[in-house]
């Protein structure tokens, strides 16, 4: 497995544990958070650059789709991430605040957090249990 494959699994996968064990302690303040970012134009266009300059430096160096199932996981996040960073940015606020509230956020919130929980968790115990190619030679 690729270094970088390595580095992303772990810092993807770190990311992930941390946002959602935080999400699932403070499940009424990340649902006003989220209500708060919904209806602010101007933190869609933040979170759309933030989110869209992520996937790009995921997907730009890291686009493989074989040699296992943390490379693959870590690029279909990473367009996941591109698609949704381009989608805050060209849907209009208010088609933002629509699609929200069609998907009735708040009911199957614990099911969104537990799929972040359970790739957070997989991506850092095989992030840190893989063999890293250049460190583990022994001379």
């Amino acid at each position: 497995m690729s270094p970088r494959t390595i580095y992303l699994g772990r810092l993807i996968g770190l990311w992930l544990l941390i946002l959602s064990i935080a999400e699932m302690i403070n499940k009424a303040a990340m649902l006003d958070t989220a209500a708060q970012i919904v209806d602010s134009p101007s933190l869609l266009f933040l979170s759309g650059g933030l989110t869209l300059v992520a996937g790009l430096a995921i997907v730009l160096a890291h686009n493989v789709w074989r040699g296992g199932v943390m490379p693959i996981v870590v690029t279909i996040l990473g367009w996941a991430l591109l698609i949704k960073g381009i989608a805050l940015l060209v849907v209009p606020p208010a088609g933002s605040v629509g699609m929200l509230r069609a998907s009735h956020y708040a009911d199957p919130y614990p099911f969104y957090v537990a799929i972040a929980l359970f790739l957070g968790l997989y991506l850092t115990v095989a992030g840190f249990a893989a063999r890293h190619p250049g460190r583990d030679l022994k001379s």
